[in-house]
């Protein structure tokens, strides 16, 4: 249904949560800034995971709140997304029935890969 990438700088994205502290409670719910652990490039991935997110819903920034996009973290480590109020109703105008999500990240630079499929590859299983 649909893919999308974002990559985020590391170094600049920590500045921006420096210089507006703010900016966390705006962007990242109280379990996403419990799972990375206040690490500037576990941020910076599941940022990036928002953004690819918003992409891959063909939308752009502003058409959800970002913590209605929320990066969880599984048992296994791996990461899902879930979405809550107006990201979930974007995705279900779309047909969307599952985020797949990647995540990487160096202590430079963060990466977020996501593709959706649709709701009927999800009935068919």
């Amino acid at each position: 249904m649909g893919i999308g990438v974002d990559i985020v700088d590391v170094a600049r994205f920590a500045l921006a949560l420096e210089r507006h502290p703010a900016l966390l409670t705006r962007l990242f719910t109280d379990q996403e800034r419990s799972d990375a652990n206040s690490r500037p490039e576990r941020l910076a991935a599941r940022f990036a995971a928002k953004e690819a997110v918003l992409k891959t819903l063909e939308s752009g920034i502003g058409a959800a709140p970002w913590r209605s996009i929320e990066i969880h973290r599984e048992a296994s480590g791996a990461p899902s997304v879930r979405l809550h109020g107006a990201a979930q109703e974007l995705a279900a105008r779309r047909g969307v029935g599952e985020l797949h999500l990647s995540l990487s990240h160096t202590q430079q630079t963060a990466a977020a890969f996501v593709v959706a499929t649709s709701s009927e590859d999800r009935r068919a299983r």
